[in-house]
């Protein structure tokens, strides 16, 4: 995978522009959705400058690779991968190569499927506060990037419009119904605990990660992406330690940097030193290679 960074795909397809998301770009085919996965990177809800190279590539082909890996616990709404298959649509086919994914179009539901599988991060924070997490009340004397017994289900409403809002299961239930509310915890859970095993024979700890689930001829299908380095949190098992900030496999050393500097979070940041986008672009490579296996 070497392609220079491609920060927005609108010259590059010939296609109504349906939304424009943070890194993904979704345009209308008719029947089908094409999905064009950028190599913008965001943190603390900004768009950053410069692109990370490789980046988007290795979200779209890691999110195809887990597709085809779940395909069997769940469908998915993935038709195909093959920017040969797009004719004259894909105005550059060797940019838009390994960044597509053409879809099925279903009617998405706004929830996110979080599941936890450590206490950190955010759950680290709601149970410092309350000894809670999304309603969930937990043991007494927990340590930080502590081991659940079993993961737990952690939903969050969603907002395209700044941060999305952590619920309790009884609210998911209110908002979207009893049903639907337990089948998405049901298969959270099932995928949560599938990839979880495969990462861990592979030396890696899926610590969290986040789902979206869509209706498609009224079934629930999954949609959006993945266990990628942008949805979940991975720890090379070498790194793992209670009581610390455990460098993540993702976009860990663009936040470090940025709680390095000055930046006041409401403004937008000068761009990226050379080397923090370099060593980014390297953590997803890692990650890509050491799920799949593959160069």
């Amino acid at each position: 995978m070497t392609s220079p960074a491609v920060s927005t795909a609108v010259e590059l397809v010939d296609a109504p522009l349906l939304y424009k998301g943070k890194v993904r770009e979704l345009y209308d085919l008719g029947e089908h959705m094409l999905i064009v996965v950028t190599d913008r990177i965001s943190a603390y809800d900004y768009v950053l400058d410069p692109a990370v190279p490789e980046k988007g590539n290795v979200l779209n082909r890691l999110s195809a690779f887990w597709f085809e890996k779940t395909g069997e616990l769940m469908d998915n709404h993935v038709v195909h991968t093959d920017v040969e298959r797009l004719g004259d649509i894909a105005k550059d086919k060797a940019l838009l190569k390994d960044r597509i994914m053409v879809v099925r179009k279903a009617e998405r539901i706004d929830m996110e499927c979080v599941v936890r599988g450590y206490i950190t991060g955010g759950g680290w924070r709601q149970y410092q506060a309350t000894g809670e997490v999304n309603g969930i009340k937990l043991p007494e004397g927990m340590r930080k990037n502590e081991a659940f017994l079993e993961p737990i289900f952690t939903p969050a409403a969603k907002n395209d419009v700044g941060h999305d809002e952590d619920i309790s299961m009884e609210q998911m239930k209110t908002m979207i119904g009893e049903e639907l509310a337990l089948e998405l915890q049901e298969k959270s859970l099932k995928l949560y605990r599938f990839a979880q095993e495969y990462c861990a024979e592979r030396g890696i700890i899926l610590a969290d990660c986040k789902f979206e689930f869509g209706i498609l001829n009224g079934k629930v299908i999954l949609i959006d992406e993945i266990f990628t380095p942008d949805s979940s949190r991975f720890w090379a098992k070498e790194n793992y330690a209670l009581d610390i900030e455990i460098d993540s496999m993702d976009k860990q050393p663009v936040r470090v940097y940025l709680d390095s500097t000055t930046w006041d979070k409401n403004s937008q940041p000068d761009p990226l030193p050379a080397k923090v986008v370099e060593e980014t672009k390297r953590r997803y490579l890692d990650i890509y290679h050491r799920l799949t296996e593959q160069a």
